[in-house]
């Protein structure tokens, strides 16, 4: 199905507005039919550099006026004030609402905006911004199987668009993959510079990091293979990749990841209280 002939309304011009923009044009979807409310000019400007076409407005009220589908893409501190506002607003019929906030509940949502609204909340990432995201999906009731496709058609031009049976995982969703891409920038900081303490260049030290990061996500996507599998067929017993890995192994790995995620995913459940 085709949904080239909606308008797409977008709360917000900030860093994944504009990467839902950028894949909505990727995908096709004509710019006079994506319309971006943004009251900072300095954003607008950055919105505007996508495309000449693009509608753009100061104000919440003509975009979400004219919208079927109305993306919040807001931080989440200020989604409060502005949903309540829109709730208070006539918009079309069956308009169907997405939210990408961290840790605003549908709950809360559905409290602002309306009973009967249909309300998807998104989880997407940082690699969005390449078209390379992976974003969880939790429809309210309200949604039925034509707002689901529709959903899954804007998140997924940013990447991958996956449903969640329920939306009380998003909050492990948020330290998985919404946090999950620090990890492992984080490791290959540490990498880089233990290649640089071992004698490599820097820029070789980078380069080698990098590429074999790039090299091993997409082995295991690709061949979809498991890691522990892959991992197994890298490692020579008593070679040097069982010396290393042998070393993450007495420092616990595992059990530091586990806590490290444990951490992100009850901060995420607190602000969510946060913003109900």
């Amino acid at each position: 199905m085709s949904y080239h002939n909606l308008t797409i309304g977008l709360i917000g011009g900030g860093n994944m507005a504009r990467a839902l923009v950028r894949g909505l044009l990727q995908a096709g979807h004509p710019a006079q039919h994506i319309c971006i409310a943004e009251p900072d000019a300095g954003q607008r400007e950055l919105v505007a550099a996508l495309d000449p076409g693009l509608v753009l407005d100061a104000n919440n009220t003509p975009v979400a006026q004219n919208a079927a589908v109305l993306v919040l893409a807001i931080k989440p501190q200020v989604l409060p004030a502005v949903a309540i506002a829109l709730g208070d607003q006539r918009r079309p019929a069956g308009q169907l609402v997405m939210s990408v906030a961290a840790g605003i509940t549908l709950g809360s949502l559905t409290g602002w905006l309306g009973t009967g609204t249909p309300l998807v909340r998104v989880m997407p990432n940082q690699p969005a911004t390449i078209g390379a995201g992976v974003s969880a999906l939790a429809a309210s009731g309200s949604v039925d199987a034509a707002g689901r496709q529709l959903a899954e058609y804007v998140a997924g031009t940013t990447g991958r668009a996956l449903w969640l049976p329920d939306e009380t995982m998003m909050d492990a969703v948020t330290a998985v993959s919404g946090s999950g891409p620090a990890y492992f920038y984080l490791l290959m900081e540490h990498m880089e510079r233990a290649a640089i303490d071992l004698g490599l260049p820097p820029d070789l030290a980078a380069a080698l990091t990098r590429e074999t990061a790039l090299g091993a996500a997409r082995v295991v996507v690709e061949t979809h293979t498991e890691p522990g599998a892959l991992r197994a067929a890298v490692t020579s017993p008593g070679g040097t990749t069982a010396a290393a890995l042998r070393v993450f192994e007495q420092a616990d790995l595992a059990g530091i990841v586990q806590q490290a995620l444990t951490a992100a995913r009850e901060r995420s459940a607190e602000l969510g209280k946060q913003g109900s």
